[in-house]
């Protein structure tokens, strides 16, 4: 969550107008017809590039970003699209989560923390690659009719659908009201349309020179890195992540290995990418709030909260995402002008769709927390077959600043939440100094090294071990050689 204000993204629609039909075929690859970027694609992808930075924390600048923008380009290049490297924009995204994806025009966008996940050279080309093959494909083209439906929201809906909200369409309401800023604003594909890309992605690799093999041990990295995640937030749900928002990442490892061939060739250039990445930051951005286990605090805002036992926290550009099985959340800011009743009553207005009768708090009930004026109203809302409550519990921080949180559980479970309303505090000036970002840092393998000794030198207080094999790809029980580099996360 950033120090901006709470924005609603016009990015379904910019998004939907890319989906337009592209220019004249032009080339063959892969013995498909492929698409040239017109001047209509360029339009709009610059029109919506803005956007999407915003809703991904912005663009990283420097040597890194440089270098997964060459990277990009000479994927990009071997699709047909064009074969000028200035026709594509490859953007590094500050942001925590897992993603990585492409729009026409030419734009292709991966964020650092996927980054940070791979091993090699070819595992970016590879993802890169994946990503530009969508475009080819004109799969945003042929998934219109559903992104309209989804408001281009894609595998976010994960995260909020299921039992609690169902699909109803007080369901999907709230579920776009909670996705706002959760940083998965992207177009969700079909099964076949992602063994396609990914096999796509392979054929660059190829052309490119890179070992193809390389896009299946990305797709295992996520697919581990899905399963670390589900464990650590105790939960079954699907993890939102580029993983989960292309389906089931695990059944793909074995069909893009066998799409490679076995005993394929090509580069990896292993070190010089792990080099080039080395100092990264991992993890969340301080300037935009640091999730840590069930805690939130961000240095700029100067506050924290900590969630109920059982839920878990995901940190967006703007908003910081609640999950659980009891109940689902988010915490948020608007716009605010020193009425409380006003702000919260807004909030509910923001979660009906036009056509919809508005959700009505009733009475607005007025407290304090931890110092901080604070005022609440709740709703039970019809939801197809069963009920929900929708709360809105805000904080006014002072004349111009108010945060909320907006919860939904089912029917007189609503005190779930209590314990975090009640949590939410300012904190003090060296507070806010103490948190400090998170490194990857690339180290060599001593005598005497093993996986559990460098593994103990990560940042984390839990699953070190589990964490250190995951971002290096290993498997359990495998044994590190002297001279070999490996990451680690410190601070």
């Amino acid at each position: 969550m950033s120090h901006r204000n709470f924005r609603k993204l016009a990015l379904g629609a910019a998004a939907l107008a890319m989906l337009a039909p592209l220019a004249a075929p032009v080339a063959q690859v892969g013995g498909g017809t492929v698409q040239a970027i017109s001047a209509k694609d360029k339009q709009e992808g610059a029109k919506a590039h803005p956007q999407l930075l915003a809703e991904f924390g912005g663009a990283l600048t420097g040597p890194q970003a440089t270098y997964v923008e060459t990277i990009g380009k000479n994927v990009a290049v071997h699709s047909g699209l064009s074969n000028a490297r200035g026709d594509f924009t490859v953007s590094l995204l500050n942001s925590s989560v897992n993603n990585a994806f492409a729009v026409p025009g030419g734009y292709i966008y991966t964020t650092r923390q996927l980054v940070a996940l791979m091993n090699n050279e070819a595992e970016l080309a590879g993802v890169l690659g994946h990503e530009v093959w969508h475009v080819v494909a004109r799969h945003s083209n042929k998934r219109q009719s559903a992104a309209t439906k989804n408001t281009v929201i894609g595998a976010g809906l994960a995260i909020l659908s299921g039992v609690l909200l169902g699909n109803s369409q007080v369901g999907q309401v709230l579920q776009q009201g909670f996705l706002q800023g959760s940083q998965l604003l992207t177009l969700k594909y079909s099964r076949s349309q992602e063994t396609e890309a990914d096999n796509g992605g392979i054929l660059l690799l190829r052309k490119a020179g890179y070992d193809p093999r390389a896009m299946s041990t990305v797709l295992q990295n996520l697919a581990n890195q899905n399963a670390l995640d589900a464990q650590l937030m105790g939960t079954n749900d699907r993890v939102p992540a580029w993983a989960s928002t292309h389906p089931d990442p695990a059944s793909r490892v074995k069909a893009a290995l066998a799409q490679a061939g076995a005993g394929a060739k090509g580069v990896t250039n292993r070190d010089t990418f792990l080099a080039r990445i080395n100092g990264l930051t991992y993890g969340d951005d301080p300037k935009q709030g640091v999730v840590e286990g069930r805690k939130f605090i961000h240095p700029d805002l100067k506050l924290a909260f900590e969630a109920p036992a059982g839920f878990y926290l995901m940190n967006g550009s703007d908003a910081v995402t609640i999950g659980g099985q009891s109940g689902k959340g988010q915490f948020a800011t608007g716009q605010f002008n020193g009425d409380l009743d006003a702000y919260i009553r807004a909030a509910f207005a923001g979660l009906t769709s036009q056509g919809q009768a508005a959700i009505d708090p009733g009475t607005i009930a007025r407290t304090t927390v931890n110092g901080v004026p604070a005022a609440y109203g709740t709703a039970r809302v019809n939801n197809g077959s069963s009920q929900v409550d929708v709360t809105v519990f805000a904080y006014q921080f002072d004349a111009n600043t108010a945060y909320h949180f907006l919860t939904v559980v089912q029917a007189g479970g609503a005190d779930v939440f209590t314990p975090m309303y009640q949590s939410l505090r300012r904190i003090t000036v060296a507070e806010a100094v103490a948190v400090k970002p998170r490194k990857l840092v690339v180290v060599t393998v001593k005598k005497g090294d093993t996986v559990a000794s460098l593994a103990g030198r990560m940042a984390y207080a839990d699953a070190q071990q589990q964490r250190f094999q995951v971002l290096n790809g290993l498997a359990a029980g495998s044994t590190l050689a002297v001279g070999q580099k490996v990451k680690l996360v410190t601070y």
